[in-house]
């Protein structure tokens, strides 16, 4: 069972998860890119592959792509606010289509794939999706019905591991940004603290003031005190 191409495909993939987990900071984009090339590899019909991050107020990212069709056909569509690969992450977990020129949903966006690109076949796979954001791993073909039940059970493996390595690499990032938010925070005290000669519970009530009074994040007071030439010049105002 473990020499059968599916578990070479997981075993591959869980080793690179291994190695983002041992590893004290992990390149995003590089790894991205890798989990999209690994797709192309493992998937024998797939010769195009990206990762679509999209937001909810219907701005899309291409946060990875082998080649410029992921991207052009991201830009497909957020234009026409329609496609496989915003279905896959809103709505279903995976999406396909078999034929381009024949696919009756997504008319615009079909339309544009079909005129600009050679682009004929598309699965697209559920990576996560939150309150705000959501992200697809998408493949892509240049015949028609290129991904048959089996590059569908393949693409589902390469998905579900991708989806963990997404995971591990936004918790990373969360983690890396609190430490900076919390260090940039106790900098601005600090300051404060030796200029006006108050505590740390009182200069952390006057960032407080500050961020209620201007309607201004926290953090961004705490980065105008640090990296303003004169503390009076933020306090003052």
């Amino acid at each position: 069972m473990a020499d059968t191409p599916h578990a070479i495909i997981a075993l591959q993939i869980s080793d690179m998860i291994r190695d983002i987990q041992e590893s004290s900071h992990s390149d995003v984009d590089a790894v991205l890119s890798e989990l999209s090339e690994s797709g192309v590899n493992y998937i024998d019909a797939a010769q195009h592959a990206g990762i679509t991050i999209a937001s909810r107020d219907g701005k899309l990212h291409t946060a990875a792509a082998t080649s410029e069709y992921p991207a052009l056909l991201d830009k497909f569509q957020q234009r026409s606010g329609e496609g496989p690969c915003l279905t896959a992450a809103w709505e279903q977990h995976i999406t396909k289509i078999d034929d381009i020129e024949t696919e009756q949903r997504w008319p615009a966006y079909c339309r544009d794939t079909c005129d600009e690109t050679p682009i004929r076949s598309i699965m697209a796979f559920q990576l996560y999706a939150d309150h705000q954001t959501m992200g697809a791993l998408n493949f892509y073909a240049e015949r028609k019905y290129a991904f048959d039940a089996d590059a569908v059970e393949a693409g589902l493996i390469v998905a579900t591991h991708a989806a963990l390595a997404w995971n591990l690499l936004r918790r990373d990032e969360q983690f890396r940004s609190a430490l900076a938010t919390r260090d940039l925070i106790g900098q601005a005290k600090g300051m404060l603290m030796e200029r006006f000669k108050i505590d740390a519970v009182q200069a952390f009530e006057v960032l407080k003031r500050l961020s209620q009074n201007s309607n201004t994040p926290l953090v961004d007071i705490a980065h105008e005190i640090v990296h303003a030439e004169r503390i009076s010049d933020v306090v003052d105002d």
